[in-house]
C-alpha cells in the first residue's frame, strides 16, 4: 500500500534533484523511495556526490602505493615472454 508523503524543500533544490532524476532516467518520486529504503534497511544516513571506491580497492591501491615506495615493481615488461616468466616465478 502507497502513502503519500509531503515534505517542504527548496525550490531549486527540487528542480535540480528532479532534472538529474531525469538524466538517470528515474523519477524524483523513485529517488526519494529508494532514499528512504535505503535508510530504513542500513539504519544509517548516505550522503555522497561522487561515487566512490570499494573498499578492496582501496586496500589494492594502498598496497601497490607501499610496493612502489618499497621499490618493489616489476617493468618495464616489452615482451610477453617477459610477462609469462614474470608471471610464473610470482
Amino acid at each position: 500500500m502507497k502513502t503519500q508523503l509531503n515534505i517542504k524543500v527548496d525550490k531549486k533544490t527540487r528542480e535540480d534533484a528532479k532534472k538529474l532524476a531525469k538524466e538517470m532516467g528515474l523519477t524524483l518520486s523513485s529517488v526519494i523511495n529508494a532514499s528512504l529504503k535505503q535508510f530504513v534497511n542500513d539504519k544509517e544516513l548516505k550522503l555522497s556526490r561522487v561515487p566512490r571506491i570499494s573498499s578492496d580497492l582501496e586496500k589494492t591501491i594502498q598496497k601497490a602505493e607501499q610496493d612502489l615506495k618499497k621499490g618493489n615493481i616489476v617493468g618495464p615488461l616489452t615482451s610477453s615472454k617477459e610477462i609469462d616468466d614474470m608471471l610464473d616465478n610470482a
